[in-house]
């Protein structure tokens, strides 16, 4: 296979995500939640690893008619945010005007960042909450906490978009990379387990939900706070 073909098959493989959201789209309006999220989990392992891929093949270069990073944003905001925020909305999560609000929030917070051009900081990481709701929902799904509490999560993340806080990119933030990527691999793990058993209240797949996404949440407000040694 030449450079080339290599290179247009990473464009592929990020286009599938359109796929998966689809899928993902047509379980929600059916109420199949867990398979929704089994969808939305194969479209984030496949956004995880595309990324690596087109810097390996420079897909810039080798297929530079197609915009990668335009095509990943695109797939992103289907799979992190539209899906996500329609299943929470439609869900019973949020009963009457909480799912109005939450709904509204999420898409317009997340179209604003999605197009701001401070989103990436120096080290590859995100500047203000990167618009995962994709993950968040899930594990409000896994763990079916108070509307408050789900308004008031919703609400503070979407606000932390825009705040001078620093959060981590799995694969392209160096600094601690050797425990945030097995950190985003082991809430894949646990994020397809929740799904597959369709969120039982007794699962372990919970426990090992909320650790990971504790740590994913808040380990690059930590590494602002502790500074590299010199």
């Amino acid at each position: 296979m030449t450079l080339r073909a290599k290179a247009l098959s990473i464009h592929l493989l990020t286009a599938s995500g359109a796929v998966f959201a689809m899928l993902a789209m047509l379980a929600a309006v059916e109420d199949k939640w867990s398979l929704m999220f089994l969808w939305l989990v194969v479209a984030f392992f496949v956004d995880g690893i595309d990324g690596p891929l087109a810097r390996r093949y420079d897909v810039a270069s080798n297929a530079p008619e197609f915009d990668g990073t335009l095509l990943d944003l695109i797939i992103d905001y289907l799979t992190y945010v539209f899906v996500p925020a329609f299943a929470l909305f439609k869900s019973d999560l949020l009963p009457g005007w909480t799912g109005w609000c939450a709904i509204i929030i999420i898409t317009f917070a997340s179209a604003m960042y999605f197009a701001d051009k401070r989103m990436k900081t120096k080290d590859n990481s995100f500047s203000g909450f990167p618009g995962c709701w994709n993950m968040v929902v899930l594990v409000l799904f896994a763990l079916a906490p108070n509307f408050w509490i789900i308004l008031a999560v919703v609400s503070l993340l979407a606000a932390a978009m825009f705040m001078p806080l620093k959060f981590v990119h799995p694969v392209r933030t160096e600094r601690w990379r050797w425990l945030t990527l097995p950190m985003a691999l082991i809430w894949t793990y646990f994020a397809g387990w929740a799904a597959w058993v369709d969120f039982h209240p007794e699962s372990w797949a919970h426990s090992g939900l909320l650790v990971s996404s504790i740590y994913l949440l808040f380990a690059g407000v930590a590494q602002q706070t502790l500074p590299r040694r010199a």
